[in-house]
Order: C-alpha cells, then structure tokens, then sequence
C-alpha cells in the first residue's frame, strides 16, 4: 500500500478537498479520490470525511492508495488494429461497434479483453481492474485512434497531456442540417442528465467546463462534414454540443435520431498527438475513414 502524508497551509484553506487532491497528486484523478474518500482511504486529522469537505488551516491529509486488485478480466484472442506500439503505450484503431472495457451488458468482447490478450496482461494498473491501460476512452460506436499505456508511468504522463490541454484529438463526423458558419467553438459545460443517469447534457449544475472546435469540411443537401478538435474530452462531448447546437451527429439515436444503414453515430477519432512520454518525442498518427464512414458519405453525398 502506497501512503501520502499531506499539509494543509492558509492559502489551501477553503479548497474542497477531492478537487485541491486531484488538482495536485498526477496520478490520481477526482473520481479515484472520491472513490478513496468513501472507503475511508483518504483521512483528515485521523477521521473520515465527504468528498466535498473544506479545507482548513494545518489539517494533515493521510492517503492510503491500496495495491491494484488482481485483474479479474478474460484476456481474448480478439483481432486488433495496432497503429503503433512500444514498450510504454499502443495507438490502436477501435473498430465501430467494439465496446472499450467490460462493463455491465459488456462483460467481455471488449478492446481490453483483446489487449490482454494481446500484451500479456502488461498493462497500466492505474485506472484499476476492468479499464487497465485506459487513457482515454472513445464510445462503442465511434471508431478511430486511442492511446493505451503499457506502464503507470506512460499512464500518468499522458493523462497530465490531456489534463493540460496538450494531447491533440480531432474527429471527424456528420452532422445533420448545414452550417451557418464555416468554423465555430461550442464551450458549454457537460454534466449528467437529470432524469436519465446514462445520459450526458449542457447544464451549469453539477458539470465540467467543455469546448468543442468544429471546422467545416464538406456542404451536402442536408448534411454536413465536420472536423472537431476538442480541449477538453467530456463523456460524449462531441455528441452532446452537436446536438445542443441543432446539428446533432448522423446516426446518434441518443441525442439526436436513427439513420437506416448506420447503428449509431457516425463519427470517427482520426487523428491523435501526443509527447511520448519516454523519449519526449512529439508523435501524431492519422488514419483513414473507415468503411462504413466512406459509404455514408456516399448516400449523403
């Protein structure tokens, strides 16, 4: 078990504590702090408290971080596209449709089960039993580039790219309707639904700054190509601004509407880049538009 000891000074006083911790241990992110806060993991002057406590003058912080459980997760002979890979991370290219770790509905079948596989179970233990090596995740029906960590050092310092705004993520989607203008920015904070928990929407409750860059590419009869560069990667960001915006995702049955011959949103993560975190080399892959991508464009077209 790894264990912090921490102090709290006049000018950390008033800070809640899991966003103050987040915002100042790398490795661990504000939902695991919550998580160590509610198993009594997390201690303030030897006694336990919520997540949004305040901070106060000379309070001392213990932190207990528990060894990574053992992975209780199939590894499956499953295909994957490797873009790239080393002996700290992997770039791979998710098929639509493939699910990214087990879950409830998706016990197995996932990238993660092919990756276990695949790694031989050398994968980053950070983000615990069922997403290890997860660095970023991209929705079952989007298809395109994510990065996966080999070891917690790679794991950490990419999350820190990401958390800084300095790992590049474009897409590029469908929306419905033609766009009034040709480029634009969509910063409109994402939270939970309030009526339905699987859904995500703009609200100022309970949510997270999110900002969206679109650019557009290609004007059809009453469909639109769009790239999309995002600063921040909130649950189904891209998907959620389209739609608030009125030019919701071709295909997205969630937040907008079906459409025949797609399941699911038609929206592709093309690009990534990154600094390696071993060799401090800028690194960028690209890849091409998938199958079925290419055949919508061709019916909208």
């Amino acid at each position: 078990m790894k264990s912090l000891k921490l102090y709290v000074s006049s000018e950390t006083a008033g800070a809640r504590i899991d966003k103050w911790l987040s915002d100042n241990i790398d490795d661990l992110s504000r939902s695991s702090i919550q998580k160590l806060l509610k198993d009594k993991n997390i201690l303030i002057n030897s006694q336990a408290v919520s997540k949004n406590y305040k901070l106060q003058t000379n309070d001392v912080i213990d932190i207990n971080i528990p060894e990574p459980k053992e992975l209780d997760v199939t590894p499956q002979n499953i295909p994957v596209d490797i873009v790239y890979e080393d002996d700290d991370l992997l770039v791979v290219n998710k098929p639509k449709g493939m699910v990214v770790h087990p879950a409830a509905g998706n016990p197995d079948g996932t990238l993660v089960n092919a990756l276990l596989y695949h790694c031989k179970g050398r994968l980053s233990s950070i983000n615990g039993v069922i997403r290890p090596g997860i660095v970023h995740r991209i929705d079952k029906y989007t298809s395109g580039l994510l990065i996966v960590a080999k070891t917690d050092k790679a794991h950490t310092n990419l999350a820190k790219q990401i958390k800084e705004h300095s790992f590049k993520r474009e897409y590029v989607g469908i929306v419905c309707g033609r766009m009034s203008d040709e480029n634009g920015t969509v910063n409109a904070p994402i939270g939970r639904h309030k009526l339905n928990r699987k859904k995500m929407c703009v609200t100022d409750k309970n949510s997270k700054n999110a900002v969206t860059h679109y650019e557009v590419l290609e004007t059809f009869d009453k469909y639109s190509l769009l790239k999309f560069r995002l600063e921040t990667g909130r649950t189904h960001q891209i998907r959620v601004h389209m739609s608030y915006i009125g030019h919701p995702i071709l295909g997205d049955d969630v937040y907008g509407k079906s459409f025949k011959g797609i399941e699911g949103q038609c929206l592709h993560a093309k690009k990534i880049g990154f600094v390696h975190p071993a060799t401090e080399v800028y690194m960028e892959f690209d890849c091409e538009l998938p199958e079925y991508f290419e055949n919508i464009l061709k019916k909208v077209r």
